[in-house]
């Protein structure tokens, strides 16, 4: 049933038509009279309806215009509908602008509030009906009416105002009942609908409100009323609310909504809530809030989170997403301040085995003893397989015994599921990382790739305990990691994978907890070796007797190595992230802005604007670039328009974007990631054939010789993604060069969980025997528990720190809410420092080198430190010196000499 009857009381706008001149409105730091007669005007606009008119003129500001104050007149138990008769002029305007009304709430003890009521858009033309509601959630001390909107120079006039209360108090309060209690810090105004309208709009469509739909089927799930946004014919269409005045910045903010959608569409759909922000400089921001895919059979709730970066001139959120035709019904919506998760206490671990397996009867020595068929497959104990352990493993296991040569075999498989199982419940520790390692064979009589995986079922959840992909009849090393952070009733390990009839044989079984501090011991004595110099600092000028009992001070300021974070457009409008930015990083990447689809969303409109502002800021904090990335392999990423190309203009739309944006960026990026993900997609190749990929990195390196190319791909790293393994990479690279591709670099991305070091080092070793320069381009790690999330980040940053072939490290993002990855950043929205945000500050520290003594008898002082700047204080008898100096890569002791 659409509510549209609204009971008016009284006005509550003293003087509304202005026949009293302008007592008691009141100019707002501009300048008002009024045309009083019906025959007088004012540049040819006669009054709409009465005799009299106001004009608001000599409006520097947008903001000025004309104010009544109604304090003493509204109150919290009604909600107001707003309707003021409105015009603008100006000799030379052209076309509508913005008249909008707005409150101004001013509190005890708090900031001043702007409460937007309603705007429409106003021309010289004809007189425009600008129509709003509100409602006070609290009682200021006073409470402003006022209009404002046009641009500084417009003239506004106004014929008439009414502002009526539309519910009575009484039943106000009974549409409040039993509804949810979260609304003491909720920052939109109505989130139930309980005043009807009010402080809601449409958004391109109409909205009604609603106590039934569908033949009364249809109910609220919370009090009395729900909003329906109906005549959709845009995605985008849907129903808003401005909460300009009452968000505030660096404030994560969490959002929840009761939604549903109507309009005989069957299965789900995407519904989004969206945030708009309008900049200071105008610029226009879109932030996904959260998504959810519902449909026409409950209500369910969409939930999600966001914070406001910088400053903005206006801040609406509002929900879309269905397709047009549907439409979005609305129950509720509430957003308030996120509420922290404490940081808890690091986990103890008591009576834990590090290194030791915890698998029963792995090597098969007691037969079957603790293994069973999961399905109605034939499980047996067979001899031949590997003695030896596999090579991941040897590094962690505790102690080093060899193999039996005994395997499992599965036979009459007829289902992939199906394979040899374990249950170790009560042999996992929560938040310890467990190392997975095994040998893996499948039968002979099989034709193609098979995928075998080791798996962890957690309760009926299954988790990736290692995958691989296997094309022949022999051993394969199989590897991989978990970790349970919530106490499980079951754990159950179990192989699976091959197609039903292939069999299946495991050998060598390794569960195991890892020593994170006995592997990080390991890799501060290989990082001296790494990425330290020997260092002897000869003192010239001065004779032997003042230069006794000089003292050498040296300090390391800057570290070489690499360490980069990606940045975005919205980002760098934030203080807080930009500090902590060039703070602690050297090296910037793009993360959505150089892509196809952000430089040219539609073909032949080009946009570069946003790429620009970002190398300037760059530039200005003396930030390398990485670029990332000119082409995307994974079909779901490409333009929507290219996609539809055939094959001869989809090679001209490559050929244009190359030249343009090469030719315009020549030797401001260093490095590009020419064709992300190659290992996991084949849009371009599956359309121009296997050669596109080499053409790409060609003509990029025609146009931009100087900037290195990149292959840039992920799980590389880990064992958990069987189209990714350190082989395949590395056969992809060669296949690369051998078509001609002047690949100059190879990414990591490093999206990854429960990182183990043993596995990270096997795969650079492996990537290594390329002689080509390995960076982790997108690395984050990801944790609800901050201790664990520090954990697994300083497994990574250690074990890239300590490989010689790792030439830079560069993190995917650090900000909360300016993460493509939750429960990964360093940093929280109001600046706070997480426990992997000074893990991360600790171990940039650590790998500065400081250094202190007395000069030897050669006039010598030595010293081993990390690569880098540093400055150098001597101090004598006579006189203090200073000086810079820089500790290169090189063979050999560096001699610095300091000529006193």
């Amino acid at each position: 049933m659409n509510i549209d009857e609204e009971d008016h009381a009284e006005n509550i706008i003293l003087n509304h038509d202005f026949a009293g001149g302008l007592d008691p409105w009141k100019p707002n730091c501009c300048d008002s009279f009024v045309v009083f007669g019906q025959s007088s005007n004012h540049n040819g606009v006669k009054a709409r309806t009465g005799t009299n008119f106001a004009v608001v003129t000599n409006r520097g500001q947008c903001w000025q215009g004309l104010e009544q104050d109604i304090t003493s007149r509204v109150s919290l138990a009604a909600t107001y509908t707003v309707s003021a008769s409105v015009r603008v002029w100006a000799a030379s305007l052209e076309g509508d602008v913005d008249v909008r009304a707005t409150l101004r709430l001013e509190y005890p003890d708090a900031a001043t509030e702007y409460l937007f009521v309603g705007s429409v858009l106003a021309s010289k033309d004809c007189w425009k009906k600008l129509d709003g509601r509100f409602s006070l959630e609290k009682m200021p001390r006073s409470v402003v009416f006022y209009l404002e909107g046009p641009s500084p120079g417009i003239d506004l006039l106004i014929d008439s105002v009414v502002v009526a209360s539309l519910f009575s108090s009484k039943e106000r309060k009974e549409t409040c009942r039993n509804l949810p209690l979260e609304r003491d810090e909720n920052i939109l105004l109505n989130p139930y609908f309980e005043n009807g309208l009010a402080n809601w709009t449409a958004r391109g469509c109409r909205i009604a409100l609603q106590d039934c739909f569908g033949d009364g089927k249809l109910t609220p799930l919370h009090g009395k009323f729900f909003a329906s946004a109906t005549n959709r014919t845009q995605q985008w269409n849907g129903i808003q609310q401005e909460i300009t005045a009452r968000v505030k910045q660096n404030v994560a903010y969490e959002v929840k909504a009761g939604v549903r959608i109507s309009g005989g569409i069957t299965g789900t759909v995407k519904v989004e809530v969206t945030l708009w922000v309008q900049k200071r400089n105008q610029r226009e921001e879109y932030i996904r809030v959260g998504t959810l895919q519902t449909s026409d059979k409950e209500w369910m709730q969409l939930q999600g989170k966001f914070f406001l970066c910088g400053p903005a001139l206006r801040v609406i959120i509002y929900v879309e997403g269905s397709p047009a035709g549907t439409d979005i019904l609305l129950d509720h919506m509430v957003i308030k301040p996120a509420a922290k998760i404490r940081a808890l206490p690091p986990h103890v671990i008591k009576n834990c085995e590090f290194g030791v397996n915890v698998i029963q009867n792995s090597n098969l020595q007691d037969g079957l003893k603790g293994w069973f068929p999961l399905g109605p497959c034939t499980l047996s104990v067979a001899a031949g397989s590997p003695r030896m352990l596999p090579l991941k493993a040897i590094e962690s296991l505790e102690p080093h015994e060899t193999l039996s040569g005994f395997y499992l075999s599965v036979t009459n498989r007829t289902q992939n599921w199906m394979g040899p199982a374990q249950m170790i419940t009560d042999k996992i520790h929560l938040y310890l990382t467990y190392q997975v390692s095994a040998w893996v064979r499948i039968g002979s009589r099989t034709s193609g790739l098979q995928h075998v995986n080791v798996a962890i079922d957690v309760e009926g959840k299954w988790v990736n305990g290692g995958q691989i992909e296997i094309c022949d009849d022999s051993w394969h090393e199989i590897g991989g990691s978990f970790r349970i952070e919530k106490k499980p009733s079951k754990v159950m390990v179990y192989v699976q994978g091959p197609s039903p009839g292939v069999d299946l044989m495991v050998a060598g079984l390794h569960i195991f907890p890892v020593d994170l501090k006995a592997r990080f011991k390991h890799l501060k004595m290989k990082t001296d070796k790494v990425r330290k110099r020997d260092v002897i600092i000869k003192l010239l000028g001065l004779d032997g007797s003042i230069m006794s009992g000089a003292t050498v001070k040296v300090q390391q300021n800057q570290n070489s190595f690499p360490f980069g974070s990606c940045i975005s457009r919205r980002a760098i409008d934030n203080e807080i992230f930009v500090r902590f930015l060039v703070e602690n990083f050297n090296w910037a990447v793009l993360e959505n802005e150089l892509k196809w689809p952000s430089t040219e969303p539609q073909q032949g409109k080009l946009n570069y604007k946003d790429v620009d502002d970002l190398l300037n800021f760059c530039k200005s904090h003396n930030l390398k670039v990485r670029g990332h990335c000119l082409f995307w392999e994974v079909e779901d990423t490409v333009p929507s328009w290219v996609r539809l190309l055939n094959k001869n203009d989809l090679k001209a739309a490559i050929e244009n974007r190359l030249v343009g944006l090469l030719s315009r960026y020549k030797g401001k990026f260093h490095h590009y990631d020419v064709n992300n993900e190659m290992l996991h997609g084949s849009f371009h190749q599956d359309r121009l054939g296997k050669e596109i990929r080499a053409y790409m990195f060609k003509i990029t390196h025609q146009l931009d010789p100087n900037a290195v190319l990149f292959v840039n791909d992920y799980h590389v790293e880990d064992g958990c993604d069987h189209k990714s393994s350190p082989e395949k990479y590395i056969e992809h690279i060669l296949g690369l060069q051998e078509q001609g591709a002047p690949v100059g670099g190879i990414g990591l991305q490093g999206h990854i969980d429960s990182p183990v070091g043993s596995i990270v080092c096997s795969a650079l070793d492996k990537m290594a025997i390329l002689s080509l320069p390995i960076w982790f381009t997108e690395l984050d790690v990801s944790s609800t528990n901050e201790h664990v999330r520090a954990d697994d980040l300083e497994v990574m940053l250690r074990e890239a720190f300590a490989h010689p072939a790792v030439e830079g490290i560069t993190l995917w993002g650090f900000c909360e809410l300016l993460m493509s990855r939750e429960n990964a950043h360093l940093l929280e929205a109001d600046g706070n420092v997480t426990e992997a945000g000074k893990r991360y500050l600790a171990l940039r520290e650590e790998w500065l080198t400081q250094a202190h003594g007395q000069i030897n008898d050669k006039r010598e002082f030595e010293f081993r430190g990390f690569y880098g700047s540093y400055d150098v204080e001597v101090g004598t008898p006579a006189k203090t010196f200073t000086q810079k100096f820089v500790v290169d890569e090189g063979e050999g002791q560096l001699y610095v000499y300091i000529n006193l």
